[in-house]
């Protein structure tokens, strides 16, 4: 099973995100005013997904998919899990690693550093 989650808002303008056999389990809108970040809108539509992952075929297209219509501006990126691995892609670049791996888990957080996301949202979990 794969699970994750997406901010609709990091979608690159003009782009169609529309993976085969994804099921979105919940939709929020919230309001980081407070913490907002430039470039950032200060609400965000968050998507929580899920979907079968048969044989890894399906988290290389997710994967790929994302990394096509992810915005390079704004340091966004999206993440999901499968029971063994974690999927941290952004725009043009993806992660995958064991979960628990402090190594890969290291390397995406640095990644995501030099393209601008703000520590405090480099927070999946493993």
């Amino acid at each position: 099973m794969i699970t994750g989650c997406l901010v609709g808002d990091s979608l690159r303008a003009g782009s169609v995100f529309e993976p085969r056999h994804l099921r979105i389990r919940r939709i929020t809108r919230l309001n980081l005013s407070a913490g907002a970040v430039s470039g950032q809108p200060q609400i965000w539509t968050v998507i929580d997904f899920e979907a079968e992952d048969h044989d890894g075929h399906d988290v290389d297209g997710l994967a790929e998919e994302l990394a096509a219509c992810l915005s390079a501006e704004g340091g966004w990126y999206a993440d999901f899990a499968t029971d063994d691995e974690r999927v941290v892609v952004f725009a043009g670049k993806v992660f995958r690693f064991p979960r628990g791996d402090e190594a890969g888990r290291a390397e995406a957080v640095a990644y995501g550093r030099s393209v601008g996301v703000p520590d405090h949202q480099l927070d999946w979990r493993d």
